[in-house]
Parts: structure tokens; C-alpha cells; sequence
């Protein structure tokens, strides 16, 4: 891999700053001043330093974040993005499926492509749980229609979900969808309103409830094998 592409891929700076910093003399490979950006070197075998701090590489990070309100899940916005909250040198991180602004909860930032893709796809039908307060109660029957299957907006089939009230006006609500403001939609097809909305998990991902919304932390291996486990 060439250097300059390794020092701006774990956030040195761009390729072009790289090669600046590069000329003064700020980088070392396994001890040796390195001022060309196309020397070639092998990730997590030479020791690439940096201002006399090593720089490690890592292709793919993966972070789960407590989601707060009033942050777009996306890359770039005029409103406030949740990457805004996240300190990381790392390149291309971006959420992994959506939030509405004014949801909180689990949400996985990363730079993996392909898992990101597994993760939302309709074809691997990967739960996502949330915890819903509605404005009023769901009656018996709006809750069977939820498990059904049913039809928003006139003409839009939804799936079945899986629903259970843990509390006054507040359901655990399961769907393997992520249509555009589905569970809002699903929730105004029966009379209803979501107040509250809160992503819980997603596939077996559960969000850590030792994080305030807004912070963030890696994901632990076992969390990631997990993660990344996709039956036939």
C-alpha cells in the first residue's frame, strides 16, 4: 500500500497534506525518514510513525452510538449530522441506516460497506426493535393488524411485526423493514400518533444503556462476530 494513501486513510490528512508533512520530514518507516508518498509499505507490519506517534491501520471501525434528538443520520447536512458528535480519524464512516431526527437510540457508524448492506438489506429481513410511546393506547385489534400485516398510505404493504405493551402507552414494537417513516405511518393507518420513538436493536446488536445519548463506543469482538453472523 503506498504511504501517502495509509497516513490520509487513518486520518493524517489528505493525500496532498500528507505529502507535505511527508517532505518535512514528519514520517518514519521502521526508523527511516520517508519523504515519498508512493513507498510502498505493508499495513500492521512496518511501523509507520507520524509526529513521533505510531499510526496503526485498521481497514473497517465499527462504533455504536446512543443516538440523540436533533441530529440527521447522515454524512452531510445543513442540520447537525451524527457525525458531528463523533471524534474519529478514520475515513468514509457513515450511519448505518437511518434515524429520523427526532429518534434516538442504537445506531452503528462505520466504514464497512458490505456489512452495511447485509445489515439493510430486504433480503436478510434483519430485525430492528424499538420502544414506541404512542399518544394514546393501542386497541386489540390495531395490535393484531400490526402483527398481520397491513397497508399504509392507501397502497403500501407492510409486513408483519411483532408487538408487546410493556407499559402505558408504551410498546416494544419488532419490524424487518426499513420503510420511510414506517412505524410512524403504521401507527397514523390506525388513528395513532408516535410521541417518542427509540431504536433499541437492530439484528442482535442492543444498545449499550450505559452511553447518554450522543456518545459512542467501539463494538467489542463478540458483538461483531455476532453481527456479522448471516444464516442461508
Amino acid at each position: 500500500m503506498r504511504l501517502d494513501k495509509y497516513l490520509a486513510d487513518m486520518g493524517v490528512g489528505t493525500r496532498s497534506e500528507v505529502k507535505k508533512l511527508m517532505k518535512k520530514g514528519y514520517v518514519t518507516v521502521n526508523d527511516a525518514v520517508i519523504k515519498n508518498g508512493a513507498f510502498q509499505v505493508e499495513p500492521n507490519v512496518d511501523m509507520v510513525i507520524f509526529n513521533d506517534i505510531p499510526v496503526f491501520y485498521q481497514e473497517f471501525v465499527y462504533y455504536m452510538m446512543h443516538k440523540p434528538e436533533n441530529y440527521v443520520s447522515s454524512t452531510r447536512d445543513d442540520s447537525l449530522t451524527v457525525l458531528d458528535l463523533m471524534m474519529e480519524p478514520y475515513k468514509g464512516l457513515f450511519p448505518c441506516g437511518r434515524l429520523d431526527k427526532d429518534t434516538t437510540g442504537l445506531l452503528l457508524i462505520t466504514n464497512d460497506g458490505q456489512l452495511a448492506h447485509k445489515l439493510l438489506s430486504p433480503n436478510h429481513h434483519v430485525e430492528k426493535e424499538y420502544l414506541v410511546h404512542s399518544d394514546h393506547p393501542l386497541t386489540k385489534e390495531d395490535m393484531e393488524l400490526f402483527e398481520r400485516g397491513m397497508t399504509i398510505d392507501g397502497n403500501e404493504e407492510v409486513k408483519p411485526a411483532k408487538i408487546m405493551e410493556t407499559g402505558d402507552c408504551e410498546y416494544h414494537l419488532i419490524i424487518k423493514e426499513g420503510k420511510y417513516h414506517q412505524i410512524k405511518r403504521m401507527y397514523q393507518a390506525v388513528g395513532n400518533e408516535v410521541v417518542k420513538l427509540k431504536r433499541l436493536r437492530m439484528k442482535n446488536l442492543v444498545l449499550d444503556e450505559t452511553l447518554a445519548p450522543g456518545e459512542y463506543r467501539a463494538l467489542s469482538k463478540e458483538e461483531l462476530d455476532a453481527l456479522k453472523e448471516f444464516g442461508c
